[in-house]
């Protein structure tokens, strides 16, 4: 969430950067923060002035009641009965006002920083560098739903059978695929110096305020309703939410965390060809890094986040490309993020398979996420995180991109946690 600070200090350079990432009556709907600001601050304004005056003249009662001046102590009495009537109205509209206010900075996206490029969409996107190994397929070459029937790795129809759609059921070494995977990105961020959390995976409203999916992304999460609970699309949530309230001394930053969970997503609309198969499930396994940092160091935080994420698509030999995300194709929450694509020989397209994040204050802030600083005042952090990796598309072009006539080939740094070197 912006800042009120932000807002009144840079409202130029706010409306600016909404209007980048295409946000609608930009100038209007910050205008109409500034208002409520105002009227907040005014009517506060009003209301510390009553409360001073009632003071004043309550301490005054009783010195003239001791020197007999009754109708005086009277008329002073009438004066605190008015003054508190009417500080109870003022109250109320500075409280509606602070709401109003409130609930309007929610709908707000992030501003995006000055290195996001201009665009609208995912063709104005930026290539930022291209590597990997170059595949060759057989001529026969199978798409990954016809692999994973041949070798018998995933049943989308028993998923059908037993959910519905986008729920598949893993088997045998598909499975074991899997749970390789999991194990490599959790050992490697290990390595990298994470800390691993194992989280819930349903989350309360106020946790999906905390990170801003709520309640921009309401529609694409499943609502437990009885329960008021969520089903989590990202680790991101709750490990983030760890550190909703709290404050955190300057020497433990930044804070590393890695987590596995199922992720769900209602994907709401999704149809056609681009979601056969694993392109695009409603729950699906991710490992996902989230960083705490001071501001000064964040985008250090970032680059590294880059680094680990292309070092594990260069372990699992993947063509890969990385991506700067114009405005228009960023996150709700987003001050500026890349996302990593690997390329799927048999499809003969691109597939996204992480985006790496920072969100500025925009996220601490509505967490109340702050640091003490060496003077002893607080400040509020910058948060990050990245998927490191999300399985499904990684699975897709592990199987596509490494088929031969022999079977499908396992890259050298999963066999350890796989067991096996083919899957024939």
């Amino acid at each position: 969430m912006l800042t009120i600070k932000q807002i009144t200090e840079n409202t130029d350079a706010v409306i600016r950067g909404l209007e980048k990432k295409h946000f609608k009556n930009a100038k209007e709907t910050i205008d109409q923060v500034i208002a409520f600001n105002d009227k907040r601050r005014s009517t506060q304004s009003v209301l510390d002035n009553n409360l001073s005056e009632v003071n004043s003249i309550s301490k005054s009662i009783g010195q003239l009641m001791k020197e007999g001046k009754k109708e005086e102590a009277e008329t002073a009495k009438s004066r605190v009965a008015e003054l508190k009537e009417t500080n109870k109205t003022l109250q109320a509209e500075m409280d509606q006002a602070a709401e109003d206010m409130q609930n309007l900075l929610y709908t707000i996206p992030n501003i995006p920083y000055d290195e996001v490029p201009e665009g609208v969409g995912a063709e104005d996107n930026v290539v930022e560098k291209m590597g990997g190994m170059e595949t060759e397929l057989p001529k026969d070459a199978l798409p990954h739903w016809e692999l994973t029937k041949k070798y018998d790795l995933i049943d989308f129809d028993l998923g059908v059978k037993i959910t519905g759609a986008g729920f598949p059921v893993y088997k045998g070494k598909g499975a074991q695929l899997q749970r390789a995977l999991i194990n490599f990105f959790l050992d490697e961020a290990r390595k990298a110096g994470y800390l691993e959390i194992m989280p819930p995976t349903v989350v309360n409203a106020a946790s999906g305020y905390g990170t801003g999916q709520l309640p921009d992304k309401e529609g694409q999460m499943y609502h437990c309703e009885v329960d008021d609970l969520y089903l989590i699309p990202t680790a991101e949530v709750p490990v983030t939410n760890i550190y909703r309230d709290v404050i955190l001394e300057e020497k433990q930053l930044p804070i590393k965390n890695c987590a596995y969970t199922q992720c769900f997503r209602r994907e709401a609309g999704s149809y056609g060809k681009d979601v056969r198969g694993l392109n695009r499930l409603h729950e699906f396994s991710k490992v996902e890094l989230v960083r705490i940092d001071k501001p000064e160091h964040s985008k250090q935080s970032h680059k590294e986040m880059l680094d680990h994420v292309e070092g594990l698509l260069q372990k699992l030999e993947l063509p890969y490309r990385i991506l700067r995300l114009c405005g228009g194709d960023m996150s709700f929450t987003a001050a500026l993020c890349f996302d990593f694509e690997v390329y799927s020989e048999a499809q003969k397209r691109w597939l996204e398979v992480s985006s790496v994040s920072n969100f500025d204050t925009y996220q601490a802030n509505r967490l109340k996420c702050r640091y003490r600083s060496g003077e002893k005042k607080t400040e509020l952090c910058h948060t990050l995180n990245g998927s490191a990796l999300a399985l499904p598309r990684i699975v897709a072009a592990l199987l596509e991109n490494n088929q031969t006539p022999e079977g499908i080939r396992i890259p050298k740094a999963l066999v350890p946690y796989t067991g096996f070197e083919m899957i024939d």
